[in-house]
């Protein structure tokens, strides 16, 4: 019966793996082994008696009301065609220069996570419009597959991210648990904004890094990058500018009022909900018709989400009640090598549950057990969410479940074999764990701007 967490973890699992939808899985093997424990007598169910109050407690949690309207302002802003028109204008920008095609995409594709976030449509609205451009200038279908896939994947890590926001949220209470069992009764607590600012160091870096690439690999093997023929970059660089200042107007405006603290997350999801709608009507591509549509996939995304959060906060009761957390506790603190064996640990296990597990299934399955004790053995926790956060990065690229690979299978249709998209990914792959190492060794690039900003 100490083993029964474990257990029920890996019950958890194997229910995933066979399709069944997160939320209803997180409930129902939790209340599967609640009742077997309670028959028993190993399970006392009064801590099921606290289960209102943590519904409650989700119900009215302000922060995330800024989920769906973070979901509604990427699903207004791919739906507009923003993303299209600066795919088409930078393409004929760089298409000049070897690997041009390619940097292109990663420039779009950092401004689409800067003001969408939702990897899904990046990835899908890029396979449709670059990847033929790209196979028809005689790109190397892995080099043009493998650019799009990890590219997409960077609203994972750039904020304003979906991500970063649920993250926050877990690892906030984790936090506070963590000091609570180190006696500080007087807890601090870890914001939105902490991550947001966390990240944008390490989230640049990425991008420089994935550019760093492409710019090598087409210096070394021009044929499998090559240039497109020479046109008039003036009308180009007008055009790029006209079309970059409407998303980046959005972006300073959503993030710029988080980080400066003028408003609050939520708030200013709201300001770019409005402002994504506004610029949809300016590009003349709103109608009713795009307006339920987004509204339907809003709703659909926010209910899974928060369904996702009533299922985690039963299978969190129910595992502490078999008295999980003293075991998770009890093992890391007898591993060798301390804080780093135990950090180490459960990055390599994210890591490989990424390969078929969501990003959502982990943070809400896996990070609430392990982040409490990482914690109080005196780990940052924006360090800790960062590092997380571009763990769970990789999940979207790791075959076989890899969501983005899926997306860009979808849309590629026979011009790509899907071992093409396999090779193409894995140098982006290594790329994001070699991120991992680089902030384990120099935490400050998560750190630093944080306490510059918010600690000086």
């Amino acid at each position: 019966m100490e083993l029964m967490p474990f257990i029920m973890f890996i019950a958890v699992c194997a229910v995933l793996m066979l399709g069944y939808p997160v939320a209803f899985t997180l409930s129902g093997v939790a209340l599967m082994f609640a009742l077997l424990g309670t028959v028993t007598g190993h399970f006392d169910s009064a801590f099921l008696e606290a289960l209102p109050n943590r519904l409650f407690g989700i119900m009215s949690n302000q922060l995330l009301i800024a989920v769906p309207l973070f979901v509604f302002m990427g699903v207004m802003l791919e739906k507009s065609k923003i993303a299209e028109n600066l795919l088409k204008t930078m393409g004929g920008l760089f298409g000049s220069m070897r690997g041009g095609l390619a940097i292109s995409v990663i420039l779009v594709g950092m401004l689409l996570a800067a003001s969408t976030g939702i990897i899904g449509a990046t990835v899908v609205t890029m396979g449709l419009i670059t990847l033929p451009t790209m196979l028809k200038n005689n790109y190397s279908p892995a080099l043009a597959t493998g650019t799009i896939c990890a590219t997409g994947t960077l609203g994972q890590i750039i904020p304003p991210s979906m991500a970063l926001i649920l993250l926050a949220d877990v690892l906030s209470s984790a936090y506070q648990q963590a000091q609570l069992k180190m006696g500080i009764f007087s807890p601090e607590t870890i914001s939105v904004a902490d991550l947001f600012m966390g990240a944008l160091i390490p989230g640049l870096i990425l991008v420089l890094a994935y550019a760093v690439y492409v710019i090598v690999l087409a210096w070394l093997k021009p044929e499998v990058a090559p240039a497109m023929e020479q046109q008039d970059t003036d009308a180009h660089w007008i055009d790029a500018i006209k079309q970059m200042a409407p998303p980046l107007l959005l972006i300073i405006a959503v993030l710029g009022s988080i980080l400066t603290g003028i408003a609050t997350p939520t708030e200013a999801a709201g300001v770019g909900a409005i402002g994504a709608t506004l610029l949809a009507y300016l590009n003349k591509s709103l109608s009713f018709k795009q307006l339920k549509e987004t509204m339907d996939s809003t709703l659909n995304v926010s209910s899974m989400v928060f369904m996702i959060f009533f299922g985690a906060a039963v299978f969190s009761l129910v595992f502490r009640g078999y008295g999980g957390d003293e075991l998770v506790e009890s093992f890391f603190q007898d591993m060798p090598g301390g804080v780093i064996g135990a950090t180490l640990v459960v990055m390599v296990v994210i890591f490989f549950l990424g390969f078929i597990l969501d990003f959502i299934e982990i943070t809400f399955v896996v990070v609430p057990i392990v982040a409490p004790v990482l914690l109080a053995m005196g780990l940052d926790p924006v360090w800790l969410g960062i590092m997380i956060a571009i763990n769970l990065q990789t999940s979207f690229l790791t075959p076989p479940f890899g969501f983005a690979l899926f997306y860009l299978r979808g849309v590629a249709g026979d011009s790509v074999q899907s071992m093409d998209i396999y090779k193409g990914v894995l140098p982006f792959i290594v790329i994001q764990l070699l991120m991992l190492v680089v902030l384990a060794c120099w935490p400050d690039l998560a750190t630093w701007l944080p306490d510059l900003i918010y600690n000086s």
